[in-house]
């Protein structure tokens, strides 16, 4: 069966569930539907080429936040939600789509003074149908920290560079502490080349929509060079990072919008 195929499939059995149970998850239903729409339009009639499903199917809560950590890695070793633990700075919840064999997974990474609740947070909606497809749903939040994820990078004790790139002001006045709206913003695409010690370019990497890469790299000093994005005032300044034996390297490169 081929994508559009499948998605008409979804689409006809999630519209048939949300008839015979209303209280079944509109924003699966609305996703699906959605899929559907997007893998069988194109200019000219032709189908559009969906992302590859996971090639094991998801029938259980567990191997549907496992499907959505293999999305985002650096979310390998977040827990279930604890209600009755203090200061659980990230969490994940699943909850079952009904009758359609789906799951709904909700998830939060919060940074700064936990214990008290959290001063910032970031949270993610995202919806696992059965053949293992991850839909993101809804997004918000602050850009989540290197050192605030559950596993930076899903890098845990391998060598290289955890890049982040972040664009500000966001605000044309920002205040002390910043308010959640006015923080910088990931630079989703941004191109960074990295040379070593001689100079000579050792790697080139295009930033994830959260505006992050991993790269492996030996042990070493580096030097980074953010090239320009559209929609900002040229590239960062360039940024020196060192990479030690068995440690992923969090280095930040910063974007400049423009707005005073």
């Amino acid at each position: 069966m081929n994508a559009c195929s499948r998605g008409n499939l979804y689409g006809a059995i999630i519209v048939s569930a949300v008839m015979r149970n209303p209280t079944t998850l509109l924003t699966v239903a609305i996703l699906s539907l959605a899929t559907v729409i997007a893998g069988c339009s194109a200019i000219g009639g032709s189908p559009v080429p969906s992302p590859t499903p996971a090639p094991v199917p998801v029938t259980t809560p567990e191997q549907a936040v496992a499907a959505v950590v293999a999305r985002e890695p650096r979310l390998t070793g977040i827990g279930p939600l604890d209600p009755d633990m203090i200061g659980q700075s990230a969490w994940y919840e699943v909850k079952p789509a009904s009758g359609v064999g789906a799951f709904v997974v909700s998830v939060r990474v919060g940074w700064g003074d936990c214990p008290a609740g959290c001063i910032s947070e970031h949270s993610w909606l995202y919806a696992v149908l059965p053949d293992g497809t991850v839909n993101l749903q809804s997004e918000g939040g602050e850009v989540v920290p290197p050192d605030a994820w559950p596993s930076p990078g899903g890098a845990a004790g391998q060598t290289g560079l955890m890049i982040t790139a972040v664009a500000g002001p966001v605000c044309p006045v920002e205040t002390v502490p910043p308010q959640p709206e006015c923080a910088p913003r990931p630079v989703p695409g941004a191109v960074v080349a990295i040379r070593d010690g001689s100079g000579t370019e050792v790697a080139r990497v295009t930033l994830d929509a959260g505006g992050f890469a991993f790269v492996a790299l030996p042990a070493g000093d580096y030097d980074l060079e953010g090239q320009a994005a559209n929609g900002l005032m040229g590239g960062p300044t360039a940024a020196q990072a060192t990479v030690v034996d068995g440690a992923a390297t969090p280095i930040q490169l910063d974007y400049d919008t423009g707005i005073r």
